[in-house]
């Protein structure tokens, strides 16, 4: 039995987590025994966008690497502040497919809102990281113009939840927004594009799971893992009760330089994601980001490791290799062409 008591703990254990995260690049570094030299760019790029580390993330590096592999995702760098050719601030044309304020509608059959413009850790290749969120919020004033426009537009069937992080919000106006949802009869599906369940799996508790899998909207859950190192058993303790409690779990990877641009490093998170009940989804090659180009690998090297991948692994653990890249009506595949002749393959 679910004691009112155990809610407020568990509430306390997740927000305590958010509230403890490390937001100050000294204390990164000090915490990290790392050198000194790179604070002062370290505070000029976080200026730009702000430092945050939850500490049981911070945890699973190694004190004293630079080039720990999640150290590299949240770490700001000098890069960042350096102005580079085709990288921009709206890199996946979110602002042009947004009807309504929060409400993004790119494919055909789903959309995805923005309820969030806060996240438990600060991806420093984020594609979002310039997204006006104070202007384009799906959870104030535009909610009931959002019900009205999925109301009218029947061909949705699945709504995506995303942000920012869609579980930094309160339980409370999750399970609201969700109720609304389900009140629409040709919605069917339920996704959250989520990083919490790797950098703060105390989020995954009893009452999540109850407004989670309450409706009858089929709840899916996308996650966020780079590196096998980002899961250890806490996130598999929180995977393992999304999926007995029914929740599809798939993840999807962004390939970046200096992470995991590797074949054998991919293919190992790829074990490491199936033992922990998440089945490997997309690989997405690095959305044109102002500050991140420096996380950019290039064409050629992707598809060279999609080559190792296929040859490592059985078909069920290979992710897609993907871009998205604005007004296509899908994430486009990047595979590699070969020279043809007739309908032949030289």
């Amino acid at each position: 039995m679910i004691t009112r008591l155990n809610v407020h703990r568990q509430s306390a254990d997740w927000q305590r987590a958010l509230a403890q995260a490390v937001t100050d690049p000294e204390e990164l570094l000090k915490r990290l025994g790392l050198d000194p030299a790179l604070l002062p760019a370290a505070r000029e790029a976080s200026k730009q966008f702000r430092v945050r580390v939850p500490l049981g993330y911070l945890g699973r590096m190694t004190p004293g690497d630079p080039n720990d592999p999640l150290l590299r995702q949240v770490l700001p760098l000098g890069e960042e502040c350096l102005e580079v050719p085709d990288f921009h601030c709206d890199p996946v044309g979110d602002l042009e497919s947004m009807p309504i304020p929060g409400l993004l509608h790119k494919y055909h059959g789903r959309v995805l809102l923005v309820t969030s413009g806060t996240c438990a850790i600060h991806c420093r290749y984020c594609f979002r990281r310039h997204f006006p969120y104070r202007d384009a919020s799906a959870i104030r004033e535009a909610w009931p113009r959002i019900l009205l426009y999925l109301r009218t537009h029947q061909e949705v069937r699945e709504v995506i939840l995303s942000g920012g992080d869609p579980l930094t919000l309160s339980d409370d106006k999750l399970a609201a927004m969700i109720s609304d949802l389900a009140g629409i009869p040709h919605l069917r599906t339920l996704r959250l594009h989520s990083r919490l369940p790797v950098v703060v799996p105390e989020r995954i508790d009893d009452t999540l799971l109850g407004w989670l899998t309450g409706t009858r909207l089929r709840p899916v859950m996308v996650i966020h893992a780079n590196h096998a190192r980002e899961l250890d058993g806490t996130t598999r303790a929180a995977m393992e009760r999304l999926e007995l409690a029914g929740v599809r779990l798939f993840n999807q990877t962004v390939l970046l330089r200096g992470v995991n641009d590797d074949p054998d490093v991919l293919a190992t998170l790829s074990h490491a994601l199936f033992d922990s009940g998440v089945q490997p989804y997309y690989l997405h090659t690095l959305d044109p980001v102002q500050g991140a180009a420096h996380f950019a690998v290039s064409e050629t090297h992707a598809l060279a490791i999609m080559d190792h991948l296929t040859q490592q692994l059985p078909g069920y653990l290979i992710p897609r290799l993907v871009q998205d890249i604005p007004g296509r009506d899908s994430k486009t595949p990047l595979v590699r062409s070969f020279p043809t002749i007739g309908n032949s393959v030289l």
